[in-house]
Formats: C-alpha cells, structure tokens, sequence
C-alpha cells in the first residue's frame, strides 16, 4: 500500500529521523530482530505531535531513538541539530528532550514531592538559588504547587504522574516525549495528564510527542503520525488521518468516537462531513444535518 504523507509547512525542526533501521539483539530465546525499516520523519519545535500504531509497531523503539535511550543499527537521529551517535553530545541531548514513561511509579525517587521534581535539576547541577524557582513553576505547569511537600506515594495515579512531567519539565527541555503516560490510569487522571501536556504546549511552548493507544488524545495533537510494522504508513492533520477509517481498522488501529459515529451516520443517509473529529463538531454535524431535513 502506497504511503500517504501530508507534512507540515515551515518551522525549525527539533528531532529528525534520517532512514534509521533498528535491530535488537539476538538472545537465548529469540534470533536478532529488525523492528525499524527506515524511517524518516521530523518534529518540528513547538508541534504536539501524536505517534500511533498497534502493538509491536515499533513506535515505543522510535521514541527512544528520540533522546538515544536506543542508537540506529543503521540510518542517523539528529536532536536540535546534535548526532544522538556522539557520546559526548549525550548530556545535552537527554537535557533537550525528556522521556516521561507509562508507570509514574517507576520515575519517582523521593519521599517529598517538591524533592522529587529537584532531583533531576539537582543532579545537572544547578545552583541552589535556582532551584527553588524551578521546582515551584514546574509544579505550577501542571497543577501540583498545593501538593509541593506530600508524600508522592499518597497520590492517585494522574497526580503521580504529573509529578513525573514536572521533574522533567524543571530540567528546561524543550521536547518531551510521553510514552504512553496514561495507559495505567482511570479516566479522571487520564484527564488531568492530557490538561498539563495541552498547557505545556499551549503555555510553555514545549514541543510535545505522544505516544498513545487512545485516539480521543491523539485527535488533540497538531499532527498524527501512523506506524506499521516499522514503517510510515501515514502522516497528517488529525482530521486527516482519522478519515481514512477503512485503512486504519485495517492495520488494528481504532478512530475516535465521534468519527465513528460520524461514518454511521452518513452510512444512513445523514449529511455528515468525513473530518468530524471531536464531540462537538460531531453535534454540530448532527444539529446541521437535522435542519436540513
């Protein structure tokens, strides 16, 4: 199946991926695998930009490829201009772009809230007199200052996992990469991780890539990219992406629910336009298609 690429105009880019091939090592119970077949995409600075693809895609290799977690096997990686294959450009690249992971759990190291989101700042070495200012407006960005000196232990899973964003967000990155941030949590604190990555886009100009299996955030994203067994398959406006329904149920990936609604409708004779995306567009749509009547 021919590629579809619908890629944005204009914009310094942040994170480039040049033709990069991964291949894992061979270990006692499986021979060497191959999970990356040449990709090539950018990021560019300020963009939110969801990365989709059914399990066993490749998407969470190419994540780590986004802040040398992994090296290509083949191909290069380049971070605001920087070799992810140079060692001694390590630092800078890991201060550039952050990694926040499915289990908050997992990225918590003290016993104060306020200590954890200093432990990464700390470790880099800033000065004491920053770094009171850092910790506090990173608990701001995402709405946690009022729980500065809990015990993150005590914490639901949204609030932990906010905690996590700050710890990376007061290290001054100007990417972040979210692996999944919300796949272990309910609803509510779902929400609440989707509110601090809006406002750190929105407010903070963080450049912002989600890896998801829910399609209602990745509707919220400037641009969404689709994986397939290691490979492009498609990248575009959400609105874009997501009216190809017939091609993305076909590679195990879902739509989000107003656009599925939207496709039944016009499926029973309803005026519906194909790019319904979000709750209120798809009222919107329904509200015109009853006038119409």
């Amino acid at each position: 199946m021919e590629n579809i690429s619908i890629t944005p105009d204009g914009g310094e880019v942040q994170i480039s991926l040049r033709d990069v091939y991964y291949q894992y090592e061979s270990t006692d119970e499986s021979p060497p695998k191959e999970v990356l077949h040449g990709i090539s995409l950018d990021v560019k600075k300020g963009e939110f930009v969801a990365l989709l693809g059914h399990n066993g895609s490749g998407k969470s290799t190419i994540a780590k490829h986004m802040n040398a977690i992994l090296l290509p096997s083949g191909g290069k990686v380049y971070v605001a201009g920087m070799d992810t294959a140079n060692e001694e450009l390590l630092t800078n690249i890991r201060r550039t772009v952050g990694m926040v992971f499915q289990n908050p759990d997992n990225q918590l190291v003290a016993t104060i809230v306020e200590e954890d989101v200093a432990f990464g700042p700390e470790n880099l070495g800033v000065p004491s007199d920053e770094m009171r200012k850092l910790v506090d407006d990173a608990l701001k960005a995402v709405g946690m200052y009022e729980y500065r000196r809990h015990a993150p232990h005590k914490l639901s899973g949204g609030q932990k996992q906010r905690v996590a964003i700050a710890g990376i967000i007061a290290m001054r990155p100007k990417c972040i990469v979210f692996d999944e941030p919300t796949a272990m949590l309910d609803p509510r604190g779902r929400q609440e991780v989707m509110d601090a990555i809006d406002s750190l886009v929105k407010k903070l100009g963080i450049t912002v890539v989600l890896i998801t299996h829910y399609m209602d955030e990745a509707a919220k994203a400037d641009r969404v990219i689709i994986i397939n067994d290691g490979t492009l398959l498609m990248e575009g406006k959400p609105n874009e992406v997501f009216s190809h329904i017939d091609m993305l149920r076909e590679h195990y990936l879902d739509v989000p629910q107003p656009t599925e609604l939207a496709q039944y409708l016009r499926s029973m004779g309803y005026d519906i336009p194909e790019d319904v995306l979000t709750p209120e567009e798809c009222a919107r749509a329904i509200l015109n298609a009853k006038n119409k009547l």
